[in-house]
């Protein structure tokens, strides 16, 4: 349970609605640093704030932790010794750093520069809610917005860009214009240009066909055309502002749990993504950081789990 300090961050984090995990250890085999109750942030950029065991046991809790803040899952890490008896059914196994199981909702990774002991880390996500412009002032779109946040969507307004409109981009979920009419053409436009994953148009078919066709003429590709869903929504029979609004949510949330990569998977890596490096001398995934260790080389950036791999690794070149 997060209290205190940390607790006061996690607020923090939400309300500007960034991403971050939550890294609960849950169980430990000694020796081990680490003991359960203790917690962690991982935010997206990798960084850690909290305790969860030494460095190396950090390095996976951070890879697992971004993997849980692509994936929008709540994942059980386990982290093994290497070696024969630390815990695989395959002993085997020689490729340290790396899975050696795999099941639904957990993941097991042999580390090779624990020193004995075993830790259990469960990995909760804490991510922003997937965004859904809606366009119109109309008691459709008054519906969508009521009804959004019951879904975990946050649904914001679509109004004059000069006035501090928000931009449609490849974040976002869906857009959904109800406008009647009024300043469609332009909010279609951009939503499709932008890569939003959903985008409907509440019409009848007859008008709605009319409104892709104008699109054409102004020199939209059909590819893009293609996208829109018109009439929006599931074909449920709805006939009030509430049903029709219940509807379009209905494909939102398809398109949302379809099990296509999630938004922030899809999107463009920021750049300040992390990228993960191999260590050379235990061969563990590391993700690179500020605080990662690094030694260059002849203009090439090595990285490593530890201080001591790095000592390692120099004293390799010196011989």
């Amino acid at each position: 349970m997060i209290t205190g300090p940390l607790s006061s961050r996690a607020q923090e984090l939400t309300a500007k609605g960034a991403a971050f995990v939550t890294a609960t250890v849950v169980r430990v085999e000694h020796p081990t640093s680490a003991k359960p109750g203790n917690v962690a942030l991982v935010h997206e950029d990798g960084s850690i704030e909290g305790f969860v065991g030494g460095v190396c046991a950090q390095n996976s809790v951070r890879l697992y932790s971004l993997k849980a803040i692509e994936r929008g899952e709540p994942l059980l890490l386990r982290i093994l010794p290497d070696g024969p008896g630390a815990g695989s059914e395959d002993e085997s196994i020689t490729d340290p750093g790396q899975e050696i199981a795999h099941d639904e909702g957990s993941v097991t990774v042999q580390n090779p520069c624990l020193s004995g002991g075993a830790i259990e880390v469960f990995l909760e996500p804490f991510l922003p809610a997937p965004r859904m412009i809606v366009a119109g002032d109309t008691p459709i779109a008054a519906a969508l917005r009521r009804l959004a946040p019951e879904l975990g969507l946050e649904a914001v307004s679509a109004v004059d860009r000069d006035r501090g409109a928000p931009v449609p981009s490849s974040e976002d979920l869906a857009l959904v214009v109800a406008a009647h009419g009024r300043d469609e053409l332009a909010i279609l436009r951009a939503g499709l240009e932008a890569g939003v994953r959903y985008v409907g148009l509440v019409a009848s078919r007859k008008r709605g066909a009319a409104v892709l066709d104008v699109l054409r003429e102004e020199g939209v590709p059909d590819e893009l055309l293609d996208r829109i869903d018109t009439p929006a929504g599931l074909d449920i029979g709805a006939r009030s502002p509430s049903e029709i609004a219940l509807s379009i949510l209905a494909r939102v949330i398809d398109e949302r749990r379809r099990g296509r990569p999630s938004a922030r998977a899809a999107a463009p890596r920021p750049e300040t993504a992390p990228i993960t490096a191999i260590d050379p001398i235990c061969g563990m995934t590391v993700v690179t950081c500020a605080d990662t260790p690094s030694v260059e080389r002849d203009g090439e950036t090595y990285y490593f789990c530890c201080e001591g791999c790095k000592s390692a690794f120099e004293r390799e070149q010196v011989a």
